[in-house]
């Protein structure tokens, strides 16, 4: 697999608010042993494995909750160097929805329920529509604190540019911990109904860094994130 040209990038996943059922309170989820770190063939074994199962169940869910949008997902790797661990979801030119994994996270998994959850959760922001809900949100904020500048007599073409483009950045980062949780919650149902243990896959927080609760951070904190797999997953 190849990654597309970065032309054909054209936009990330973010934010919205998204109420997730509390349930009964459950025990935290204690850290286990996710196995020993994997061979490089190992690990593009277990990608290419988990994404033949992923995406064919991925694209059913899709079409399911919206069969107006392109469900026609393609997983593939981002090979490009010094790239670091992460995954992706994007759209190309034609709209289809892209899947991205670069070449250290696929390495960084330590089992195939680790990979499974992560692919879950990407092609979840797709099919929850965050990016186009991340545009409306950045799009309003620019509105608003453009009109708010104006309002408060700021009304130089330079201030109303910082405005909005300062009221862009807090429109779209506003709700993109909500988004990071409702993909979580999805990408569980999504990988446990591909066969792959959701909780044995979200051991990988343990090992990637803690954003914490920074204001305006784009993701929420670890352990919010695992509460989310751990609620729904009891729920299955």
């Amino acid at each position: 697999m190849r990654l597309l040209p970065i032309a054909l990038i054209v936009a990330l996943a973010a934010c919205e608010p998204v109420v997730v059922d509390e349930g009964p309170a459950i025990a935290p989820l204690q850290q286990v042993s996710s196995g020993p770190k994997l061979s490089q063939a190992q690990a593009l074994r277990n990608f290419r494995s988990v994404a033949a199962r992923i995406e064919p169940l991925a694209e059913r869910v899709c079409r399911q909750r919206d069969p107006s949008i392109n469900c026609d997902f393609r997983i593939i790797i981002d090979d490009r160097p010094n790239q670091p661990v992460n995954a992706y979801q994007t759209l190309d030119r034609s709209g289809r929805p892209i899947i991205a994994f670069t070449v250290p996270l696929i390495n960084e998994a330590r089992n195939r329920d680790e990979i499974a959850f992560v692919m879950a959760h990407e092609a979840a922001h797709h099919i929850e529509g965050h990016i186009a809900r991340q545009q409306n949100n950045a799009a309003l904020g620019a509105v608003l604190l453009g009109g708010l500048a104006g309002a408060l007599g700021n009304t130089s073409p330079d201030a109303i540019n910082t405005a909005q483009q300062v009221g862009a950045t807090v429109g779209a980062r506003t709700y993109s911990k909500n988004f990071e949780l409702e993909a979580d919650a999805t990408g569980t149902r999504i990988a446990a109904a591909a066969g792959y243990d959701p909780l044995k896959g979200a051991q990988f927080f343990f090992r990637i860094p803690d954003p914490g609760d920074k204001f305006l951070g784009t993701h929420p904190a670890n352990a919010d994130r695992l509460r989310t797999v751990q609620r729904v997953a009891a729920s299955l």
